[in-house]
């Protein structure tokens, strides 16, 4: 599922463009210090623990550069990396390498950050058996890679896109007038293939939207005893989605509900970007 995401055409593409708006009219540093026949020797080196994620992106963008260029990578996406560790090895026309570098970094380091934040949510969890997913609060223009790197985590993932599911949130219902009425309305033109789910902000929209026959109760922002009454209200009669103010130290506690998901923008907007560099030998 995860290298599905990662469609060798759709990468490629996306690494055009963005070597497009890095390169402009072309690298003025390195093409007056190098020339077109000087070959050099890299090293893709961690500077702190990570799972590493995107790997062969980063390998990418050196092929599209140049097919001169050899990347030799030593470990795997979804590895556990301890500080100090050589991830790769670079060989080739000098020009390529070093105009690729910051392009190459961006992705790897970008992807490695959601997945070791990932990790870290989805490890907080134990002992219960609850996935972390992810939001639609995405980088634009990045959300395939991003949606890799959390599954590379070990967490699953929302809906892609506005397509993927009916999510019907405060708004919505404030405009139909009510949980009830939102999801009949829905219900007249949705097709049979997609799955309705319902943002509830108290245990009153909660009821609303199992007696309207929803397949997806989202409880946002709420209590956790009030997580509880709920989830005995529903009783496996849909999925239960806990979601909102998410935190690491507050996700453990949130699982021992009984809910069935918990979705997070934490683990993309706010994962760092692990520190990785490119060094020449």
């Amino acid at each position: 599922m995860t290298q599905k995401l990662l469609h060798d055409f759709i990468v490629e593409e996306h690494i055009k463009n963005a070597l497009k708006e890095d390169i402009g009219f072309g690298d003025i540093t390195t093409d007056f210090l190098y020339d077109e026949s000087d070959v050099i020797t890299a090293q893709l080196n961690t500077r702190e623990d990570t799972i590493l994620c995107g790997i062969d992106v980063f390998k990418k963008v050196f092929s599209v550069l140049s097919d001169k260029v050899i990347v030799k990578a030593f470990y795997n996406d979804g590895d556990y990396i301890k500080k100090g560790t050589t991830l790769a090895e670079i060989k080739g026309p000098a020009r390529a390498v070093l105009t690729g570098e910051r392009t190459a970094l961006n992705y790897v380091q970008r992807m490695s950050g959601i997945a070791t934040q990932t990790k870290k949510f989805q490890d907080a969890i134990f002992p219960y058996n609850v996935k972390v997913t992810d939001t639609r609060k995405n980088t634009p223009c990045f959300r395939r890679f991003e949606k890799y790197a959390v599954m590379v985590g070990g967490a699953r993932l929302h809906r892609f896109n506005l397509s993927d599911c009916v999510m019907i949130k405060d708004n919505h219902i404030r405009h139909a007038g009510s949980v009830t009425r939102a999801i009949e309305l829905v219900k007249e033109n949705l097709s049979h293939a997609h799955k309705i789910e319902v943002e509830c902000d108290n245990f009153e929209q909660v009821q609303e939207a199992i007696n309207s026959g929803c397949d997806i109760v989202m409880l946002d922002n709420m209590p956790v005893d009030e997580m509880k009454k709920c989830v005995d209200f529903i009783n496996k009669r849909a999925i239960v989605e806990a979601s909102g103010n998410v935190k690491i130290n507050t996700i453990n506690e949130i699982a021992s509900c009984g809910v069935d998901v918990i979705s997070t923008s934490a683990i993309v907007a706010q994962a760092p970007v692990i520190d990785l560099g490119l060094d020449i030998l």
